[in-house]
Parts: C-alpha cells; sequence; structure tokens
C-alpha cells in the first residue's frame, strides 16, 4: 500500500468517543509506522487549545498540525513559531488592520477572545438570525475597498476572517505538494461549515454521521463519489469512512 495522508477536524469529528478514537489511533498508529503515512489535525482550535485537547484526550502527536481554520501550520507543535512559507501564502492580499476597521462598523459582530485571533484569523460572534445580512454587508463593504477575503460561518455563531488563500482546505493541498501525496491517497474528515474547504478539492472526504446542519446541507447540495457520509459518529465515523475507501 501506498503511503496515506491522513486529515481530520478535532472536535466532534476525531474526538467525541473516547473508546472509538483508542481503536482509530491504533490503526493509525499501526498505518504510518507501516507505510509511513502522514497524520494531519486541521482545527479550528488555537495552538494553545489544541495543546489543552491533546493532552486531555490522549492525542497521538501528528505529522503536521493546521490551526485556526487553516491559518496557521506547525510541523513541531512544540514551537511557537508556524511555517514562513505558509505564512508567506497567507500574507498576499491582506491587511489584518484595515479589514478590523471595516468589521468594526458593524455592531452585531462581537469580537472573539484573543486566544482565538492571530495574524491571518480575525473571529467574531455573530448571532444566527442576523448572520445571512450581515455577512452579505460585510462581503460587500469589504470588497468595495478591494478586500477579497474569506468569510467562514459555522456552529451557528463563528464568524472567521481569512486571507483568500487561507483555509484548511488549501493548507492540505500545500501538505500534499510538500510531500509529495496525490489526491486519491488523501483523506479529509470533518463535521461542520468551518471543514466546507476541505471537501472542496480532489482529495476522499469523509463526513462524519453527527454533522452539523450546515455541512450536511452542504453535502446534500453537492453530493459525488468522492465524498462518504458516515452513519456512525466521531472516531467511529472516520474508522467507517477510512474501510469505505478501502485505506483500512
Amino acid at each position: 500500500m501506498s503511503p496515506l495522508l491522513f486529515v481530520t477536524d478535532l472536535d466532534n469529528t476525531l474526538v467525541g468517543d473516547d473508546p472509538a478514537l483508542a481503536k482509530l489511533n491504533q490503526q493509525l498508529t499501526n498505518h504510518r509506522e507501516k507505510y509511513s503515512s502522514k497524520i494531519v489535525y486541521a482545527t479550528g482550535r488555537s495552538l494553545y487549545l489544541y495543546r489543552l485537547l491533546a493532552e486531555a484526550k490522549s492525542l497521538i502527536p501528528p505529522d503536521a498540525l493546521i490551526t485556526s481554520v487553516g491559518t496557521e501550520m506547525y510541523f513541531d507543535q512544540n514551537q511557537e513559531q508556524f511555517d514562513p512559507e505558509w505564512a508567506n501564502i497567507l500574507s498576499q492580499g491582506w491587511d489584518r488592520d484595515e479589514i478590523i476597521a471595516i468589521a468594526n462598523q458593524f455592531s452585531e459582530l462581537q469580537s472573539q477572545p484573543k486566544s482565538e485571533q492571530n495574524p491571518f484569523k480575525i473571529s467574531y460572534y455573530l448571532a444566527e438570525a442576523v448572520s445571512e445580512e450581515i455577512i452579505t454587508r460585510l462581503k460587500s463593504a469589504l470588497s468595495d475597498q478591494g478586500y477579497m477575503i474569506k468569510l467562514i460561518y459555522s456552529a451557528g455563531q463563528d464568524l472567521d476572517l481569512l486571507p483568500q488563500n487561507g483555509d484548511k482546505g488549501l493548507a492540505v493541498k500545500f501538505l500534499r505538494q510538500r510531500w509529495n501525496i496525490t489526491a486519491e491517497q488523501t483523506i479529509v474528515c470533518g463535521d461542520s461549515g468551518n471543514d466546507i474547504s476541505l471537501f472542496q478539492g480532489q482529495e476522499k472526504g469523509l463526513i462524519v454521521g453527527n454533522a452539523k446542519p450546515e455541512l450536511l446541507q452542504w453535502y446534500e447540495d453537492n453530493k459525488n463519489d468522492k465524498l462518504y457520509l458516515a452513519q456512525s459518529g466521531y472516531a467511529g465515523g472516520i474508522l467507517e469512512g477510512l474501510k469505505y475507501f478501502g485505506f483500512l
């Protein structure tokens, strides 16, 4: 078998069913040892919050870590400095201070804690009831000033403003090129709206059975042979998907 590039979101995807996670961890560890496969976590969490989860849930060390919805990448999660090559890609067409100034015109946006902000990610809380209207107006205001950036809304409350080149899916493409792993030997796993970019490439996509409504709706609108919606949730759904695609 060829090396597998395994990429997964953490909260409510990899994590959520401890017995299934223990079984999956063993399978992934064996696959990495036998075939030199790569394990990558792609999370909305900051590096700090990732470390708390990794310790609490005994996550196996990844070969790369994508944090803050694709805006930070680490090849050694014990270091504080994220990958400079990825940071250079994100910096194109991005002016954090000016973008914040535009967003501050919308009183409905409530800034998330400092721990959830970084040089390439601006995060707000936004009530679901007004989200569609505010996101449309914010996009227009940003576009009027020449900013073509990504607005990702998930979990009915979280709005992330990201560089045009920054999201989980593009981060995975960057890693595939760096490691020379084909899309056919890559599987990406997620459960919510901020994982949609993972499923828009050519990689195999696994949506866990406990996925949130916004991702399930996207799946219904974009069904194809590369996507699989598991019956099981959390790590159990990942195991199901790995078997479905023939990786286990």
